[in-house]
Parts: C-alpha cells; sequence; structure tokens
C-alpha cells in the first residue's frame, strides 16, 4: 500500500531581508570655511583737536608798577597783586624793551609782587617795563601800564638822572640840517650838557653832536631806510643821562627838478576856414649845444598837420612830433631853429601851450 504522499517543506528561496542603508553619521560636525583675514590696514589717523583756549575770566590787571630799586646793573620792580579770576594766580611775567632797539625781553615770576631784573640791563641806559598776570589755566591778564626808567652811570655818589629835555622841535632847516631848539632840563647838582642824537628808526642810534647850550644845527643825516629822526638827553658831572626827549623829524629832502633848457614858441601865422599855417620856433636856454633833436605836443583842437618845412612830422591822433631835418639838428646854446606847419582844421584851431624837447619839458 502506498504510504502517505511525501509532504514537500517550502524551502525559502528568498535571501535575508535588506536592511535599509543609512549613511554613516560624521565623525565630526561640518566645517564652514573662515572668512578671509582682511589685509592689514593702518586706520586713517585724525589729526588731535587743537587745544582750546580756556575760558572763563583772566586775573585784572597788576597796578601800580614802580621801580624801587636801581643800579647800572639792574631794576627792582614791585606792583599790587592782580585779583584772580576763574583760577588762581599761578604768577606773572615782565616784559622789557631798551629804548631805541628792537629787542623785547620777557621774564616770568611766581605768584610775587616784587622782581630784581639783572639780564640785558646796562649802565644809562633807558627801558620800558610792564607786568601782566597769569592763572593756573594759562590765561594772561591785561598788561599794566608801562614804567619808563634810566640807569645811572654808577652805584655810588650821584645816581639821579637830570629830568628830561622838554619840546624838541626844529626851528628851521638849514643848508648843514635842521635846528634843532628844546626846554632846559634840571638836575639836583646841575646839567652840564645835552647829547643830540640821529635814530635811523629800526635800531641805532648815532650821537651827531653835543652843546651846553638849549640849541644845535644837527647834521641831516639818512639812515637808508627813509625814516629819520632826533632826539636829545641831559648829562650830569657825574655822568647819569636823562630820558630821552620827544623825537623829531625834518621833512623829506625833495630833489627840485632840473632847470629848464629850453623854450618853445607856437605861433599862428595865417589862418582860414579850414586851414592854418603856423610855426615852431626852439631856442636852446640851456649852456651847451643840442645834438638831435625831437619836439612833441598835443594839439588842443582838431587841426591835422598836412605837412611841414624845416623838420620832419608825424601825427597820431592830436599828439605831434616835430624832428629835425638833419640840417638843423645842432642848435647851439642861445640858438633857435623854426620849422613850420601846414594843416587844417574844422571846430578849433587853437594853439598848443606845451611841449617837450627830448622828453624833457620847456618853458
Amino acid at each position: 500500500m502506498a504510504g502517505p504522499a511525501p509532504t514537500a517543506t517550502p524551502t525559502s528561496t528568498s535571501g535575508p531581508s535588506p536592511v535599509p542603508t543609512t549613511a554613516p553619521p560624521p565623525t565630526s560636525a561640518p566645517t564652514t570655511p573662515a572668512p578671509p583675514t582682511p589685509t592689514s590696514t593702518t586706520a586713517p589717523t585724525t589729526p588731535a583737536p587743537p587745544t582750546p583756549t580756556p575760558t572763563g575770566q583772566p586775573p585784572s590787571t597788576p597796578a601800580d608798577l614802580r621801580v624801587t630799586a636801581i643800579t647800572p646793573v639792574s631794576i627792582t620792580l614791585s606792583w599790587t597783586a592782580s585779583n584772580p579770576g576763574t583760577n588762581p594766580i599761578s604768577g606773572y611775567t615782565v616784559n622789557y624793551t631798551q629804548a631805541f632797539n628792537d629787542i623785547y625781553w620777557s621774564q616770568s615770576v611766581g605768584n610775587v609782587t616784587t622782581v630784581t631784573l639783572t639780564s640785558n640791563i646796562r649802565a644809562t641806559t633807558q627801558y620800558r617795563l610792564s607786568v601782566s598776570a597769569r592763572d593756573t589755566e594759562n590765561r594772561p591778564s591785561p598788561v599794566s601800564e608801562g614804567v619808563t626808567v634810566i640807569t645811572p652811570a654808577s652805584a655810588t655818589g650821584d645816581t639821579t638822572p637830570p629830568s628830561t629835555p622838554g619840546n624838541l622841535r626844529i626851528t628851521a632847516m638849514t643848508a648843514d640840517g635842521p635846528a634843532l631848539a628844546w626846554d632846559a632840563a634840571t638836575d639836583d647838582t646841575g646839567v652840564t650838557g645835552y647829547n643830540i642824537y640821529f635814530f635811523d628808526g629800526w635800531f641805532t642810534s648815532t650821537l651827531v653832536g653835543t652843546t651846553t647850550s638849549t640849541s644845535i644845527v644837527a647834521p641831516l643825516l639818512n639812515s637808508g631806510l627813509g625814516l629819520r629822526s632826533y632826539y636829545v638827553r641831559a648829562k650830569d658831572a657825574a655822568g647819569n643821562l636823562s630820558i630821552a626827549s620827544n623825537q623829531v623829524s625834518p621833512p623829506p629832502v625833495t630833489t627840485p627838478p632840473p632847470a629848464r633848457t629850453c623854450r618853445v614858441t607856437y605861433r599862428t601865422t595865417s589862418e582860414w576856414t579850414g586851414g592854418f599855417v603856423a610855426e615852431v620856433t626852439i631856442t636852446n636856454t640851456g649852456t651847451t649845444p643840442v645834438n638831435g633833436w625831437s619836439l612833441a605836443f598835443t594839439m588842443p583842437g582838431n587841426q591835422r598837420v598836412a605837412t611841414s618845412w624845416n623838420a620832419a612830422f608825424t601825427q597820431t591822433g592830436a599828439a605831434v612830433t616835430l624832428t629835425d631835418a638833419h640840417w638843423n639838428a645842432r642848435i647851439p646854446a642861445g640858438a633857435s631853429v623854426t620849422a613850420g606847419l601846414l594843416g587844417r582844421w574844422t571846430t578849433s584851431n587853437a594853439a598848443p601851450t606845451s611841449f617837450t624837447l627830448n622828453n624833457a619839458p620847456c618853458d
């Protein structure tokens, strides 16, 4: 008997189940490229703003500047202190200059009201001094009134200078120079004389005369700068000099024009409607001959020269020029030549009145 039919066990022919494929995780985060490093450049430089001028109230003006002691080589000054403004006062500046000189000196001091100057101080020399205050912000006060002083000749004996000669003036101009006069000075021991100086207007004073009177004729000098003036100092037996007088300047020297050496006569010898004849006579009034001549003048009317004789002519507008005819080019001293003109006119035949011979004016 047949046994049971064998049961076929299905055999799976399919492969393993596919597993979805996943990309492996990155080992690190994606790298984003760094932006390019900009080229290093120097930042533009902005100029520092200027230091602002301090604002606020400056100190008041120092008052009562005065000389409290003086020697041939030193000047001691005192003054009344300034009142502070916005800030405290930090010190003072003393300014001084030598008379008739362009040099200016300055000396700074602390918050004091007296100082002794020794730099550039010399005997019998005149100075002008002033003082100003400054505060801790360097605000300057107005400058004080100035004081004028002259140092003595010696530190001992008579140290008092004569008073200043007054009212220096020019009383006349002479062929030798200006005549000067002034009011007398005084002195505790007596004035012994006066020194007269010429000042070039810049920085040089020249002693040009001495006298025991109160007048002198000073030489007429020229500084080369177009500036000149005179001043006077009194002196005493000890050699002390006074403060200088006022200055005076002579009037400018003008060179008179040279004497004219020609005379011209213009004469209309014939005239009719629309025409004229004239003669022009040139006289040499100088002392030397004229060798070659050219005479220029301007017609005041509307004349036109048509022809000439004893001279050649040209005319441009109203300006007429006559030149010698060669044979009459020489005009001896005291001699004359005459040229003739023939011309026309319409509204005026007035005669010219001004002439130049070889560019020199004639009478």
